[in-house]
């Protein structure tokens, strides 16, 4: 899949743009954004797992009615990060679990919305508790998202890739004399 396609993919989230308060957070989270990085960097490795996390955000984010901004790069990077995360576990265990992508997914939402809040903070020059408490509606909506979305089309997506496509182009080589 193309990171133009997964940058579209994403684009179906800022829906939530129009959607007021918590509701937002709950329609905002809802989507591919961090799934689409961690099939990507599991198959991949960690640098194309980077690669697809930030420029599924860099390209929505242009893409969108508001376009990019300062939280842009930040951003970006940080959804990179499940990619180089996700590249790494695959070293530990090639073929996932249920179990580890549920891990996985509580583990790398928990970090990405926790890098994403200390940027608000920082950003703004907000208390960090304070914004942690706020991000909560937001953590809550993406842990539910990603511990569905990682074990079921994560798991599905990366079983698929490495039966099929990784495995056609072993086929494709010439047999050793």
């Amino acid at each position: 899949m193309s990171s133009c396609t997964k940058a579209l993919l994403r684009s179906v989230d800022q829906v939530g743009d129009m959607v007021p308060g918590t509701a937002f957070t709950v329609v905002i989270k809802f989507g591919l954004t961090e799934t689409l990085p961690f099939v990507s960097g599991f198959v991949y490795g960690p640098i194309a797992g980077f690669v697809a996390g930030f420029l599924i955000i860099l390209l929505s984010d242009i893409a969108s009615p508001f376009g990019a901004g300062a939280w842009t790069p930040f951003i970006a990077s940080t959804i990179g990060l499940l990619g180089i995360c996700a590249g790494l576990i695959r070293r530990v265990r090639s073929r996932p679990t249920v179990l580890m992508m549920i891990v996985s997914a509580v583990a790398l939402t928990i970090l990405s919305d926790s890098l994403q809040n200390i940027w608000v903070s920082v950003f703004y020059n907000a208390p960090l508790v304070a914004t942690m408490i706020l991000g909560l509606p937001s953590l809550a909506a993406a842990l539910a998202n990603n511990i569905v979305l990682f074990p079921t089309v994560g798991s599905k997506a990366i079983e698929f890739v490495q039966e099929h496509h990784l495995n056609e182009g072993q086929n494709k080589r010439p047999a050793a004399e």
